[in-house]
């Protein structure tokens, strides 16, 4: 017995000196771990970013790149500033057919709010791509932007960057040297002893502002950026200009006029209103009619007559040229993103607008309720898809709400310095989702524009097309979602098929998926009864104008 206790106390002895060990050796590896820290969180400007997380946001058809830098890492500046700092409650992953569930939580997060909670969802996103542009933003070179990390001598070495692919919607070059640009190579030849030049000799882009959109860029000429050595290796001038060129494509989606509007008037005046006129639009894709249908606003921006690159076979000579335009967002301007010599914002290019077309009629009718005046409202009638099928109905209901209606049908609106005329003479613009109201941007200030959306889940498309933009203008917006009753999906499909039972399934199958079935297949009966308090909130708006 007493040589077993001997034992047991001879390995406890042994156990209590290897728990002692352990937690010696733990210890210092703690200590370690904390020294580790301490130095990082002190040198981090030194050695530089420990780690980012990269993630993809998405509402909509666009997409961007955020990026989430780790605690332990300070904000990059610089060119490395590409996003904000956001917590990962607020960001949202790719949306795409791979990730469905996160499909289904920015379209719920959309279609459960109102038309500014959706404005403000989609504004989150915009807010880190101006934060982006204004980063890098660096006056005519674009992106030069200097490495604090080097001397002046290394600055003054480095060589002038030409071109432009990292942002969202469209590649731009900006061009200073000996330029010269001749339709038979589609190539852009300059010399520059301080350019860059590319792995592979020359750059290629569409200068066209939907990059991503392969459908919209198989119809842009791709165009060659090259640098070379030497004057010797350009061709003659047959034209010498003396004021900046640039140069623009109108191929894509041109020829409907939402996108006559987003993809190139809106960035057209966001590149060049500040040189005042003095700049030579160079049009790539050009269509005899687009420079006919839009000539007034161009004469607006350029004091020159547009040169037609596909069918103009002399060679052009600049000192500045331009290939691709700036734009933020669809239909519209960010008035937070610095560009060129300042801000730009909608209201200025409403104003634009305005001259253009010399609309006098700059505010809405005064209501007062001692007098007679009717507002003015104009219905857009839609021919093909998503038409108002209880039109005259609806008609009826307006005019016995007070209102003075025009109807405008495609007779109408083919004429558009008249048709322009027309929009302006009114206070409130109505029509289901579609091209038409692009319009807006004629009406008067504290006009109100309603906007019906068709059913099928479309908020973000509604909000981000028409939405925000209308308020960007600062005119005040309307929005009537109609219900599954008032669309004749109900009368093509069974009730318990996706199409109206599940709508989501149908945005998973992709953009072509949604647009046949719910802007091709779809008409709208008003439920009258509904819609009439639309009207009224209508007039009370005009009624609130005060000069």
């Amino acid at each position: 017995m007493k040589q077993q206790q001997q034992k047991e106390m001879s390995l406890l002895r042994s156990l209590s000196r290897h728990e002692a060990r352990k937690l010696g050796y733990g210890a210092i590896v703690a200590g370690c771990a904390l020294l580790l820290v301490f130095f990082l969180s002190v040198f981090s400007a030194l050695f530089g970013p420990v780690h980012n997380y990269e993630l993809k946001l998405s509402v909509g058809p666009g997409e961007f790149m955020a990026k989430i830098e780790s605690p332990l890492v300070l904000q990059p500046t610089g060119p490395e500033a590409e996003g904000l700092k956001l917590s990962a409650d607020d960001l949202r992953v790719e949306n795409n057919k791979e990730t469905a569930g996160s499909f289904e939580q920015v379209e719920s997060e959309l279609s459960t709010g109102d038309s500014r909670q959706n404005t403000a969802i989609i504004e989150k996103r915009d807010s880190i791509e101006a934060e982006k542009l204004n980063s890098t933003h660096a006056g005519p070179s674009m992106t030069r932007t200097g490495n604090p990390h080097l001397g002046s001598t290394d600055q003054e070495e480095k060589k002038m960057p030409i071109c432009d692919f990292s942002k969202p919607k469209s590649n731009i070059c900006y061009i200073e040297g000996d330029i010269r640009i001749h339709r038979n190579s589609s190539t852009i030849l300059f010399v520059n002893p301080r350019a860059e030049v590319p792995a592979d000799g020359f750059w290629k882009l569409r200068p066209y502002a939907r990059k991503t959109d392969m459908q919209a860029m198989s119809g842009v000429t791709e165009l060659k950026v090259k640098p070379v050595s030497s004057a010797q290796d350009l061709p003659s001038c047959s034209v010498n200009h003396s004021v900046p060129g640039l140069v623009f494509s109108t191929g894509g989606y041109n020829g409907n006029l939402f996108h006559d509007f987003t993809d190139v008037i809106v960035p057209l005046f966001l590149t060049s209103h500040h040189h005042n006129g003095e700049v030579q639009f160079i049009n790539t894709d050009g269509k005899s009619w687009w420079p006919k249908k839009f000539g007034k606003i161009l004469k607006r921006l350029s004091h020159y007559d547009i040169i037609d690159h596909d069918n103009d076979y002399r060679v052009h000579c600049f000192t500045k040229l331009r290939v691709g335009l700036t734009v933020h967002k669809e239909f519209s301007i960010d008035p937070t993103i610095k560009s060129f010599n300042g801000y730009s914002s909608m209201e200025e290019f409403r104003k634009l607008m305005m001259d253009s077309y010399s609309l006098s009629r700059d505010r809405v009718i005064q209501i007062r309720n001692r007098e007679m005046k009717k507002p003015r409202l104009l219905i857009l009638s839609r021919r093909r898809t998503r038409k108002l099928r209880n039109l005259k109905q609806t008609i009826k209901l307006a005019k016995n709400l007070g209102f003075d209606v025009v109807v405008a049908d495609d007779g109408l609106t083919l004429n558009m310095a008249k048709f322009v005329g027309v929009v302006n003479s009114c206070d409130v613009m109505m029509g289901v989702h579609g091209a038409g109201l692009t319009n807006m941007v004629f009406l008067p200030a504290g006009a109100v524009v309603i906007q019906i959306v068709p059913f099928g889940r479309l908020d973000w498309i509604s909000t981000a097309f028409f939405a925000r933009p209308a308020r960007d203008m600062k005119l005040n917006y309307l929005e009537y979602k109609i219900n599954m009753e008032e669309s004749t999906l109900v009368e093509q499909y069974p009730l318990d098929d996706p199409v109206l039972k599940d709508p989501i399934s149908i945005h998973k199958k992709g953009w072509n998926f949604v647009e046949e079935v719910y802007l091709r297949q779809q008409d709208v009966n008003l439920n009258l009864s509904r819609f009439k308090s639309i009207l009224v909130d209508a007039q009370k708006l005009l009624q609130q104008q005060t000069r």
